[in-house]
């Protein structure tokens, strides 16, 4: 069998492969009786009335960083496209800014166009070729990342959390024989990025590490980057939930969605220290410990079956206190038709 029928194989026998719109196919049919129910399309735009759309498309990472209290997520501007080179080196000196940092679209899908920024000439570079707003933003220096998902029904005082994932990022380990590419083809998970690995580390890859030296390549937590996520929902204790019901409660018309933070030990993230927010998504989010390996398509459904009937509620609920509004039908269509030029953008860059 050839290497590429291997990875067919792979992506054929492992569901979190399959193109997102073939796994949606019975959730977009319960989309359409919760609209029926709802009598909006766009229902989902009452689930968080202080995030654009609910947060399902079109949302500004940045107006959302705005709603955080600034010492949860680290130092964000947001960069205009269409600034010249010089008023970006200004900005970044301005605010004192360190390389490494963080460069990612303001308007994003699934960690797409995200990147580490070594240098000021590769900022100017991903500047150059970025059709697209984007954020620059301080390296989080903690190790750990998971991603929390939190629903809090507006009539009551308190959320909960319904899933927890962590998020191992893409990284291999040396056995001082192998070149890190070697090592990389050894697994398909993350044989599938070595195409986007060889355009930006080049020659690099060809590097041997010594054994039991580790080496991660894909700083963050994305699956379609090469991360994998394991499903610790055992790790959702009391003290946790205290801790991202504070959190979450600072922001206003956020009830539903997944904190992504990196951290440096969970017991300090369980007593709210030593954490940063590495973003916040709101309706579109997936409660993403569904993508563990060790789920079936059916639990995967399941779960996200049961996140949408929360998202029904909430919306009902803000309605019904007057918190937020539906939005119309056509201008539903243009912020999807928007979302899909901008996801368009993004997938090319």
């Amino acid at each position: 069998m050839t290497e590429d029928l291997k990875l067919f194989w792979f992506k054929l026998t492992h569901w979190e492969y399959w193109p997102l719109h073939v796994v949606y196919v019975p959730i977009y049919l319960l989309w359409v009786f919760y609209a029926i129910k709802s009598r909006s399309l766009c229902f989902f735009n009452a689930v968080n009335p202080g995030i654009k759309n609910g947060g399902l498309f079109m949302e500004s990472k940045m107006a959302i960083y705005n709603l955080i209290p600034k010492h949860y997520y680290p130092k964000t501007v947001l960069i205009d496209s269409k600034l010249s080179a010089l008023d970006l080196t200004n900005i970044v000196k301005e605010q004192n800014f360190n390389f490494p940092i963080i460069a990612k679209p303001d308007i994003g899908l699934r960690g797409a166009a995200v990147k580490k920024i070594t240098a000021q000439c590769d900022l100017e570079d991903y500047h150059k070729n970025a059709d697209f707003d984007y954020l620059i933003q301080d390296f989080i220096p903690y190790q750990n990342e998971i991603g929390v998902f939190y629903v809090r029904f507006p009539n009551d005082v308190d959320g909960f959390i319904s899933g927890v994932v962590y998020k191992e990022p893409l990284a291999v380990l040396g056995d001082g024989v192998s070149t890190i590419e070697t090592l990389l083809k050894q697994t398909p998970r993350f044989r599938m990025q070595l195409k986007s690995l060889q355009n930006e580390y080049g020659q690099q890859l060809k590097a041997v590490l010594k054994k039991g030296t580790k080496q991660v390549l894909v700083r963050y937590g994305s699956h379609c980057r090469g991360a994998k996520f394991r499903d610790c929902g055992h790790l959702i204790s009391p003290a946790l939930t205290e801790a991202i019901n504070k959190i979450c409660k600072t922001i206003p018309g956020f009830y539903y969605g997944r904190l992504d933070i990196m951290y440096n030990s969970f017991i300090e993230l369980e007593r709210g220290k030593n954490f940063m927010i590495v973003e916040i998504n709101g309706a579109k989010s997936e409660p993403a410990h569904i993508y563990d390996p060790k789920h079936s398509l059916f639990f995967g459904w399941r779960e996200i079956a049961k996140h949408i009937g929360y998202m029904y509620t909430i919306s009902v609920q803000n309605l019904a206190n007057s918190n937020a509004c539906h939005l119309n039908y056509k201008q539903g269509i243009k912020e999807m038709l928007d979302h899909f030029a901008q996801h368009k953008k993004i997938v090319g860059f």
